[in-house]
Order: C-alpha cells, then sequence, then structure tokens
C-alpha cells in the first residue's frame, strides 16, 4: 500500500485549526479546586477521569433517581453584554436541581457543558466558579463535565451552556401529586427575578427601548444597574424545600420556568383540578413592573411567560399551610398564600391568575 504524499508547508497542530489543548490542560486545573468543595460522601471519582463515580447513599431503602438538564438560554447574551460570567453558573446549576426538586429528589450530582469558538480561561473559570456555587447551595457534587471549542462553527467571543443533575428520592417519597385535593392550598416562594425564563422577550423589550443596560432606574433597580437586576441568578430552593420534606406533606410542587405562572403551576395536578391564583396576594418585584410597561406587554402574556416574583410553588393542605410557612420562613424563604386548588371545568384552563 503506497503511503498519503504529504502536501508540501509547514506541518499544521491541532492549536493551528484552532483548539488548544494547553488552555483546556489550564482550565481543568484552575476548577479543580472550586469543584472539591462540592464534594459529597458518594462521589468516588470525579473532575478529571472519563468519567465520574457515584454511589448512592446508603440510607435510601428503595432509591429511585430522578435526572433533570437544561440551560439558561438567551440570558447569556446579556452575560455577553456586560462581560459579566460569575453568576450564570448558578443559573445553569438552578435550572436542574429546581426540576428534579418538584419530584421530591435530593439533588446527588451535576454536569456541566461548555462550547466556545476559542477558550478563554478566564471567562470560562467565572463560569464554572458560579456552576460550583451553584452546586454548593443545592448540596450537589459538581462531578464533571465537558469543555469543547469549536473553531469557525461557533460565535466568536460567545460560549453556551448546559447542565444535567441527577437525584435521589426514597421510592415512597416520592411527589407526583395523586394526593392533590380541592381545597388544598398553593404556597409561593418568592423569586430572585426573571430567573433564566423569557429572556427572549426581555431582549425585544430592552431593543425597543434602547436601554442601557447601565443605568440605574428609580424604584426599580436600587443601587444596581438594570443589567446586574436582569442578571440576578436564579434561586435555588433545594435545601429549605428538602428540610420542609422532612417535617410537612407536600402534595405538589412546581418549578416556575418558561410558561410562567399560568402554564406550570397546574403541571402537577391531576385530572379534574384547576389552580385559582391571587395575582393581588404578592408584591409583584418592580423588574416585572417596568418591564410590562417598557414592552406594553398584556398582562395575561406576563403570567405566560415570567414567573412575576414567584419561582416555586407547593401544594399542601389547609391544615398545613401556616407550619410550612413558618418553616420555610425560618430557612430564609419569603413565602405567599397565592390561591387554592379548585375543581377544573371542562374546556377550562389550569390555571387562572386573576
Amino acid at each position: 500500500m503506497n503511503a498519503p504524499k504529504s502536501v508540501p508547508g509547514r506541518p499544521l497542530s491541532y492549536r493551528d485549526a484552532g483548539v488548544d489543548i494547553d488552555a483546556g490542560d489550564r482550565l481543568v486545573e484552575a476548577i479543580k479546586p472550586f469543584a472539591k468543595r462540592t464534594l459529597r460522601p458518594e462521589v468516588l471519582a470525579g473532575i478529571g477521569g472519563f468519567g465520574a463515580l457515584i454511589e448512592l447513599p446508603k440510607r435510601y431503602r428503595e432509591p429511585v433517581l430522578v435526572a433533570g438538564t437544561d440551560g439558561v438560554g438567551t440570558k447569556l447574551k446579556l452575560a455577553f453584554a456586560m462581560n459579566k460570567h460569575d453568576t450564570i453558573g448558578i443559573d445553569l446549576v438552578a435550572m436542574s436541581v429546581n426540576d428534579i426538586l418538584v419530584q421530591g429528589a435530593e439533588p446527588l450530582f451535576f454536569l456541566d457543558y461548555y462550547v466556545c469558538e476559542t477558550l478563554d480561561v478566564a471567562i470560562a473559570s467565572d463560569v464554572i466558579r458560579g456552576i460550583a456555587r451553584g452546586c454548593e447551595l443545592a448540596g450537589c457534587a459538581l462531578a464533571g463535565g465537558e469543555t469543547a471549542e469549536h473553531p469557525k462553527a461557533f460565535v466568536p467571543g460567545e460560549y453556551d451552556l448546559a447542565g444535567f443533575a441527577v437525584g435521589v428520592v426514597e421510592k415512597s417519597r416520592a411527589i407526583d401529586g395523586r394526593g392533590i385535593a380541592a381545597g388544598d392550598v398553593l404556597l409561593g416562594l418568592a423569586s430572585s427575578g426573571p430567573h433564566s425564563n423569557g429572556f427572549s422577550l426581555i431582549r425585544g423589550i430592552l431593543e425597543r427601548g434602547h436601554a442601557d443596560l447601565a443605568q440605574k432606574i428609580a424604584g426599580v433597580t436600587g443601587e444596581r444597574t438594570l443589567g446586574e437586576t436582569l442578571l440576578e441568578p436564579t434561586r435555588i430552593y433545594v435545601k429549605p424545600v428538602l428540610a420542609l420534606l422532612g417535617e410537612c406533606e407536600i402534595k405538589g410542587m412546581a418549578h416556575i420556568t418558561g410558561g410562567g405562572l399560568s402554564e406550570n403551576t397546574h403541571r402537577m395536578f391531576p385530572e379534574g383540578l384547576a389552580a385559582r391564583i391571587d395575582a393581588q396576594s404578592w408584591p409583584r418585584p418592580p423588574i416585572f413592573d417596568w418591564l410590562q410597561r417598557q414592552g406594553n406587554v398584556a398582562a395575561a402574556e406576563m403570567f405566560r411567560v415570567f414567573n412575576c416574583g414567584i419561582g416555586f410553588v407547593l401544594v399542601v393542605a389547609p391544615e398545613a399551610a401556616a407550619a410550612a410557612t413558618a418553616r420555610l420562613s425560618a430557612s430564609g424563604e419569603t413565602v405567599y398564600a397565592i390561591g387554592t386548588v379548585v375543581p377544573r371545568a371542562a374546556d377550562a384552563p389550569g390555571t387562572v391568575v386573576a
């Protein structure tokens, strides 16, 4: 067999093609201390290997794994515009761990995927530092991930993120909403802002009004800028809610993400039930009022796109509402009784916000 003929010229390397292996190695070394702070006893092998080895906590008799995956969407565009990358990783973790919490799962570990055109170690380190901070807030281990350079195949100067969380719940304690009944109370946990949803609409509002992300808006942003207010990371509800589960019967839970309050709340209900939410039962954060005014957004659209100040909803029996509220408040959450479960008429919406 004839050997392939070489093409004249200087030998090409992977770096010439746009992939810097050395930068990747520097990033791995830089993030190891962040990941180390998140480790749990169940982690047998994590960052640096081909796969992470995690054993199940021995206190579970019939462990059921619960998995979730998500990204942060076009909120990244604001991070790029402000050159602020240290909190977007918290959003990434929050979107997955809050989702698996809905089933009552304790998050065990998290994996991330970071892709860019050319690896900037400083920016990537900021992002992954935020991911590690999110894992600390959720009590789960940052067990590994993937960093990829896609030269000439990705947007220069930008990156994208995806995350994957795995948790565990005792089979007999998994929450599936089957016990929810008419008359039960909806408890809403306050959000920290828009979280990581609705940013395509937010960006449209900003562009239409030629808004300056560096401005401070009286009565809306306080001492922060508009950009900092919008970049406030998603609240992670894991630890307070898991503590509550050990003391109070929670019949159902919903993470208020894409689809807002009106599309997410009733997803936990059995057939024939609906949510009736009183929009006056909690103070809506000023940033949502500002967005509605600037974009001339209809009220129904606001509730269909944004969390409007309520990031997580729990369903409890009426007699358990006071105790659950007190326990969550003691854990640092701001809690509102936002509505009730009602019978659902044929062809009626699953959630009515009025």
